[in-house]
């Protein structure tokens, strides 16, 4: 029986593993549930299930290909991950999971820590995380391996969120992505904004506006070509750009200059891939109050029109201007905060 930490709450163990609930994970200290579970086990491994169902039914209740295990004395994360790649060798599999994983883990202080074949079905991995428990709830690690799966299918099916998709980027995985569509989070340049003219500035920052005025963000990629198709445009070929030590900078600057307010946590960053780089600008979603972003100057026609101002978000796979009722309409509303002594809280 395994008695939860900070309670009296109970869990039966079948055999086989215990069963959580999501929920019992919030606040739990990774530390408190290994020494929880080495009490239950008397030091034997065991693996902890977690359900989302609504409901917590040891019978009924249907586990997450994500859980956590208490083997050797560490707690991990185990995650059971099945492929259509039925003829990989186990090397090569650990070879291609540190490939994929290795930015995302990294990045959430997390190793891979193996990986095993089902013994009655090879399309089936069996893949243990190592996770660093300082600083972090048993909810937290569990989102980790919940991250890491996601990534795998996307890796594995070629259809990436947008989280994912920042993943196979960062990873140099870009080519997953090839056959999918451009959407509203994501925009393809094959080639450099020629950041020594205004025109290229002028349109890296719009690039930027579009998805910083957007609800959710996006991410800019320089090196990756679209192809129109019927309805749209899909991503045909990764085709690497140079990249030197002032590459980002001369992004950077030209953004700093030309968008107006700067975007919060914007991300630029240059991923090495086959003898070049792809340049990746991550936009998070920003806050409403920060909106409309404004870019210095237009390109109308072809032409700078460095007198103007222009406002852009992305809708789908276009971009489209910001009205002038929709920006006068944002100005009324805070003008009319002002007056009556409210402002946004921070």
């Amino acid at each position: 029986m395994l008695v939860l930490p900070g309670g009296d709450e109970r869990r039966g163990y079948d055999g086989d593993n215990f069963l959580l609930h999501a929920d019992d994970l919030d606040g739990m200290r990774p530390t408190d549930l290994r020494a929880a579970l080495k009490r239950a086990m008397d030091g034997d491994d065991v693996t902890v299930n977690i359900t989302l169902d609504d409901r917590l039914d040891e019978d009924l209740s249907i586990a997450e290909p994500v859980a956590l295990s208490y083997a050797h004395g560490q707690l991990l994360v185990t995650l059971c991950f099945s492929t259509d790649h039925h003829d990989v060798e186990e090397e090569r599999i650990a070879e291609l999971l540190g490939s994929v994983l290795r930015p995302y883990l990294q990045r959430n202080r997390s190793t891979l820590a193996g990986v095993e074949l089902d013994p009655f079905d090879p399309s089936i991995w069996n893949i243990t995380l190592a996770c660093s428990t300082r600083g972090r709830d048993a909810a937290e690690m569990f989102r980790v391996g919940e991250g890491a799966l996601a990534l795998l299918v996307a890796y594995d099916t070629g259809k990436p969120s947008r989280e994912t998709t920042l993943d196979l980027l960062r990873s140099g995985n870009a080519h997953v992505l090839i056959g999918q569509e451009e959407g509203p989070w994501l925009d393809v340049k094959a080639d450099h904004y020629n950041l020594q003219t205004p025109h290229g500035k002028i349109s890296i920052a719009q690039a930027v506006s579009r998805f910083a005025n957007a609800e959710n963000g996006g991410i800019v990629v320089v090196g990756i070509r679209g192809k129109k198709v019927p309805g749209g445009e899909i991503i045909s070929s990764i085709c690497p750009v140079p990249v030197d030590g002032r590459t980002l900078r001369q992004y950077q600057d030209a953004i700093e200059k030309y968008l107006y307010p700067p975007p919060d946590f914007l991300d630029i960053e240059a991923v090495p891939v086959n003898g070049g780089s792809l340049i990746v600008l991550h936009v998070p979603a920003q806050p409403e109050e920060l909106k409309p972003f404004l870019v210095h100057g237009a390109i109308v026609d072809g032409r700078v029109e460095g007198a103007f101002i222009s406002i852009v978000r992305r809708r789908g796979e276009s971009s489209i201007p910001i009205t002038a009722p929709a920006v006068h309409a944002t100005l009324a509303a805070g003008r009319a905060l002002l007056r009556r002594g409210e402002l946004p809280k921070d």
